[in-house]
């Protein structure tokens, strides 16, 4: 049965991470929003279940979160802070070590299970008037613009119109290829092995990554039960590497883990269910077109060793959110090419800057070269002893580089 729904002013394809935290940003500031996604929209996280895929919350996206008032709901539920970073050349003597105090903070950031700050987005959500959530919506077409609206055509018949479509069902969006806003995209040759590991020694609360010819292996800090003997492991190796890892019994992949990571938190003692997915940068030509708005993955997926790919999708809703703001305040159509260009210029630029810096990492690293392994070890270990650059690098790290934009900021007690 085809059943046309009521005007909205956005329809916000995708409700992960970051197209929930748009939704509840818009529907705060009062606007109509269609939450759309082809799951299932509601919180399937259990404290007795650890989920396997995390990301590293920066101070910058956690101000955001609090703004919205979703942080104590992830606090409530169970979040990992960590003090210390610690990374180094798996072949060579490079290294760098960062601590929180020396920029004056208590914490870098904090590990969190994507199901937590989902569970806790959908519980926000659900108290938020403005926002429509809708499940099982699978969109097939997208019409072209009338009078600065768009029409969403969805599998089951169902259609819808609005003012803004925004595309943020991540790296192989459909909004952006029907929208044809363009991509361009390579693979890195590089899969990415997820799992949660118990192992012998407490992880201090610190974040680790060592950096191989293979690919870097970081072991991110949770804290569970009050105990620091958990750590999800992100391993992004070469293809034939990450098969190999993939098909192993659990024990030989323990005991390759212990190995490669240099036996840093002792013996392995246990691992859950080992994830894999493929390591493809992308980056959309136009973030922007008529009514239409790329956000997060959707808009640039990069290689997760820095851990900032939800961060930047977290600082594009607060851009994107602050200049829809003021449209609405101004009266003026909320799919405005003007105003819509004026996000993507805010944040093509810091996303750039990030997907290159991660490239060069990546390929640097990988060289085997003697003398590019001497310079490289040089450079690393002689950075860590400039305080202007660790200072640097700490900031960055924090998401302090970017900026939350002023009016996302919580507001002081």
């Amino acid at each position: 049965m085809k059943l046309d729904t009521a005007p909205f002013d956005m329809a916000i394809v995708g409700a992960g991470l970051v197209g929930a935290t748009l939704a509840l940003a818009l529907g705060r500031q009062g606007h109509r929003v269609a939450l759309l996604d082809g799951g299932d929209l509601q919180g399937t996280w259990q404290v007795s279940d650890i989920d396997a895929r995390v990301s590293a919350i920066t101070p910058a996206s956690q101000q955001f979160l609090t703004h919205l008032g979703v942080w104590p709901g992830i606090v409530r539920r169970r979040i990992s802070p960590y003090g210390h970073m610690s990374v180094w050349d798996g072949e060579g003597t490079g290294h760098i070590d960062f601590n929180a105090a020396e920029v004056g903070r208590e914490v870098l950031g904090h590990i969190i299970e994507n199901g937590v700050i989902r569970d806790a987005l959908l519980d926000a959500l659900g108290e938020c008037d403005h926002v429509t959530l809708m499940s099982s919506a699978r969109v097939t077409t997208l019409s072209g613009v009338e009078q600065h609206r768009r029409c969403l055509t969805l599998e089951d018949g169902r259609t819808l119109e609005a003012s803004l479509v925004v595309g943020a069902d991540g790296a192989n969006s459909c909004i952006r290829a029907l929208a044809e806003l363009g991509h361009r995209e390579y693979a890195t040759g590089q899969r990415a092995v997820v799992a949660t590991v118990w192992h012998e020694h407490d992880h201090e609360a610190t974040a680790r990554q060592r950096f191989m010819s293979t690919g870097p292996l970081a072991f991110l800090p949770l804290s569970i039960d009050g105990h620091q003997k958990t750590s999800s492991i992100v391993w992004s190796a070469d293809t034939a590497l990450a098969d190999e890892l993939m098909a192993m019994t659990d024990e030989a992949f323990m005991r390759a883990l212990e190995l490669d990571f240099e036996h840093r938190l002792g013996h392995v003692e246990r691992v859950s269910r080992r994830h894999d997915f493929p390591l493809i940068q992308r980056h959309a030509r136009r973030y922007v077109g008529d009514s239409v708005a790329l956000v997060g993955d959707a808009a640039h997926n990069i290689h997760p060793l820095a851990g900032q790919g939800v961060n930047l999708g977290l600082m594009d809703v607060a851009v994107l959110a602050e200049e829809l703001g003021r449209a609405g305040r101004r009266g003026a159509p909320l799919g405005d090419i003007r105003i819509l260009s004026r996000y993507a210029r805010r944040r093509r630029g810091d996303n750039t800057v990030m997907l290159m810096a991660m490239d060069a990492f990546r390929i640097g690293f990988g060289v085997t070269w003697p003398l590019v392994r001497v310079l490289r070890n040089q450079g690393l270990t002689t950075t860590g002893r400039w305080p202007w650059a660790r200072r640097l690098l700490i900031e960055q790290a924090m998401g302090q580089r970017q900026g939350l934009p002023q009016s996302m900021r919580p507001s002081p007690p």
